[in-house]
Order: structure tokens, then sequence, then C-alpha cells
């Protein structure tokens, strides 16, 4: 009877012994996972700040070429060329 006790004790030592390296590995594996997410995230928030700030510049500079494209390429009191 205490040879079948002490079996049964090394069995359960042993299997708690793998459900904690399952959980170990479980783990690791779910920090690996949690940090590829969260830099795709990051990549995607800092790609589209940068596309929004390249946006507003764009937006200027469309507005700062119509106006030098308004302006007239001479002076006013010039004599017009012959």
């Amino acid at each position: 009877m205490w040879i079948g006790l002490a079996v049964f004790v090394a069995l359960q030592i042993y299997f708690v012994q793998e459900m904690l390296a399952a959980l170990m590995l479980f783990t690791g594996i779910f920090v690996v996972c949690a940090v590829i997410a969260l830099v795709l995230y990051l990549i995607d928030r800092a790609s589209r700040w940068g596309i929004g700030v390249a946006g507003s510049s764009a937006k200027r500079a469309i507005v700062v070429a119509e106006e030098i494209s308004k302006k007239q390429l001479r002076r006013p009191r010039s004599e017009p060329a012959q």
C-alpha cells in the first residue's frame, strides 16, 4: 500500500511539473504574439499619423502653388514685351 501511495504521489508530482512546463511554454508563445501585435499596431498608428501629416503638407503646398500661379509674372508698371 505504501508503495502504491508513493507511486501515486510521484505520478502527481510529474503531472504538475509537466503542466507547469506547458504553462511556461504557452505563456512565452503568448508574450511573443502580443509583442508582435503591439509592434504592428504601433506601425499602423505611425503610418496613419505620417499620412495625415503628409496630407496636410500637400494641401498647404497646393494652396501656395495656386497663390504663386495667380501672381503676375511681370511687374505691374513695366511695358509689355514686343
